[in-house]
């Protein structure tokens, strides 16, 4: 039974895990339900971090089940949290898919980008400036969606050309030779830091716009904003910060601090060349149809996504329905491979809304909310930043901006605050639950998608790593946009 218990995972997380089950029943008779709330937040963050070790699914899922058997929340209120969050959900499960189909047309366009654009600073700035203008208009995890398949194409590619008896470069050394051992690890490092700037870039962008991010639409209802009062409103701390993001970019690649820097590998990038510029020769009428049949249905996306004129699941499934249909996909074994890169994190996304019903139920994040709104109003905005920031690092912050603009929106139906002070909470309580958790996979939805993708193993990109690699746009990102909040509110 042991050995067959989360497979081939290391012997101390298995015990580690069963450890967690059996002491968190003591905890909930003898702590209380609030501590035990807690205790369960930060075993999840620790079944997160092993992400590598074992899929969370797994760990987190049974700790979730736990926390409906001791009754720290219902399958009801579980059950809302998923509701609320079902456009979430709808956009994993079919927009992911229709992605898949995409490919050939992304590793198109981006082998020619890889190998053509020389400049690894320059690279990166664009990843992170695309990500953060596609993020603005349309979805963190859409865009995310492209950058993982983007990199899992790249990666095949090397994985092909050095899996093979070739010499694409006619060194009179096989490929696989050159691009073994040291010049692979780097190969990878370079994947890792351009991937990493592109998430990043997702919450530069997501923080501006009254659609960037599921909490701003939220916000934006309450405000009674529309998509330009949002940009003006917000613009005098995010503006800043992308700007300060920008300047990161090119530290972190100039300095090759904090695990980036890493250019393309010249043996490498040689390779690459000459094995795409065969594969174009050797592109046949119908691969070429399907490339225009994807380039299409990528502007149809774009026009859609951009004027929102369908939720983003429906127009992922017109984009699976189109492409299949125009390209001649029609058995159902082909179609359900496009579906396996999703579905297990959109069962992780369910679990992980259980921990979120749990933190609801037991009122967990109440009296945070209830000591910034007894301060002084001058540092209001500033407290309330911070402290949804720290709480964003270990939660969803679609969950605890939907927390705090309601608990300021009851104040000022109560008349406890003016509409003024009202919108200043509202622009701290949006940039809050935005910049910092950019700290952890834990906060983006889009981090943690990325975390637990086929993508993470391949470029050795661990929780520990990820953390380590965010750190330094979390402090600008995060400490600009508290100066913001100071000076100009």
């Amino acid at each position: 039974m042991l050995k067959n218990f989360l497979g081939n995972s290391p012997l101390w997380l298995k015990y580690t895990i069963l450890s967690f089950l059996v002491l968190n029943i003591f905890a909930n008779f003898l702590l209380g339900p609030t501590v035990t709330a807690w205790i369960f937040i930060a075993e999840f963050i620790f079944c997160l971090a092993m992400a590598l070790k074992c899929y969370p699914l797994q760990t987190g899922g049974l700790l979730a089940l736990e926390i409906l058997i001791l009754k720290l929340t219902s399958p009801e209120a579980a059950k809302d949290e998923v509701i609320q969050n079902f456009e979430v959900i709808f956009l994993l499960m079919f927009m992911v898919a229709g992605i898949y189909f995409m490919k050939p047309l992304l590793m198109f366009i981006f082998s020619k980008v890889f190998t053509k654009i020389k400049s690894k600073l320059f690279l990166s700035l664009l990843f992170l400036i695309l990500a953060a203008i596609l993020s603005a208009f349309l979805d963190a995890l859409t865009v995310t969606a492209v950058l993982i398949s983007v990199a899992v194409g790249f990666y095949g590619v090397y994985h092909k050309i050095q899996s093979a008896d070739t010499d694409y470069n006619d060194t009179g050394v096989l490929d696989r030779k050159e691009l073994s051992g040291e010049t692979l690890e780097e190969f990878k490092s370079f994947l890792r830091s351009l991937i990493m700037h592109g998430v990043v870039g997702t919450a530069l962008g997501g923080v501006c716009t009254l659609v960037g991010e599921p909490q701003n639409l939220l916000i934006g209802e309450k405000m009674g904003w529309d998509f330009i009062d949002f940009f003006v409103r917000m613009s005098p701390v995010t503006l800043p910060v992308l700007l300060g993001g920008l300047l990161t970019t090119i530290i972190l690649e100039t300095t090759g601090w904090f695990g980036f820097g890493q250019k393309l590998p010249k043996i490498a990038r040689s390779i690459i060349e000459n094995y795409t510029e065969e594969e174009d020769r050797k592109r046949t009428k119908s691969q070429k149809y399907g490339l225009i049949v994807q380039a299409v249905s990528a502007v149809f996306l774009i026009i859609g996504l951009a004027l929102h004129l369908a939720p983003v699941g429906f127009i992922g499934l017109g984009l699976i329905i189109v492409q299949t249909a125009f390209m001649g996909i029609t058995d159902e074994h082909s179609i359900g491979k496009a579906f396996e890169e999703a579905l297990p994190f959109t069962g992780l996304i369910v679990v992980f809304f259980v921990i979120v019903a749990m933190i609801h139920d037991q009122h967990l994040f109440h009296p945070i909310i209830h000591w910034a709104l007894s301060l002084d109003t001058a540092t209001q905005p500033s407290v309330f930043y911070a402290a949804n920031g720290l709480l964003s690092m270990i939660s969803d912050n679609v969950f605890v901006a939907t927390v705090y603009i309601g608990e300021v929106k009851d104040a000022f139906d109560a008349g406890d605050i003016s509409r003024e002070h009202f919108e200043k909470l509202a622009i701290a309580i949006n940039t809050g639950t935005n910049l910092p958790s950019v700290a952890t996979p834990n906060g983006q939805a889009a981090f943690l998608f990325l975390l637990t993708s086929s993508l993470a193993p391949l470029i050795n990109l661990s929780y520990f790593k990820m953390v380590k690699m965010a750190l330094p746009y979390t402090i600008v990102l995060a400490g600009i946009g508290f100066l913001g909040i100071w000076f100009f509110l």
